[in-house]
């Protein structure tokens, strides 16, 4: 809420720009991502309707998954770009590149010495 609005004026406010919000009774938030699963433990959800769109508000204890415990694996993410730079430093393929990238966890100057490493 805005600090200094009575909240009766801010429901009337809301109800006026076609807003709707309602709180959820929910024990436990999971989100399932590619890099695994982020739980929201103790939550307070907030549905927000506006104009027919539905958005959540969540807060609360974030956790996440350890790979293995029924959690995603973790993948990196590895852009275009990174892999491009460590071909152009080392000279070697875009597959070996990756396969570098992916085996450091994404970290380009670790990449890059283990394939002269490898040389």
């Amino acid at each position: 809420m805005m600090p200094g609005m009575n909240p009766k004026q801010m429901k009337k406010m809301m109800r006026q720009l076609g807003m709707k919000m309602d709180e959820i009774d929910a024990t436990e938030v999971i989100i399932k991502a590619a890099s695994g699963d982020i739980v929201v433990n103790n939550p307070q959800v907030v549905r927000m309707n506006v104009q027919g769109q539905d958005s959540f508000q969540v807060t609360g204890t974030v956790s996440a998954d350890a790979p293995g415990e029924g959690g995603a694996e973790a993948t990196p993410a590895i852009s275009d770009e990174d892999i491009k730079l460590v071909e152009e430093q080392t000279g070697v393929s875009e597959e070996r590149a990756r396969k570098a990238l992916e085996k450091t966890g994404g970290d380009i100057a670790k990449a890059i010495l283990l394939l002269e490493e490898e040389e």
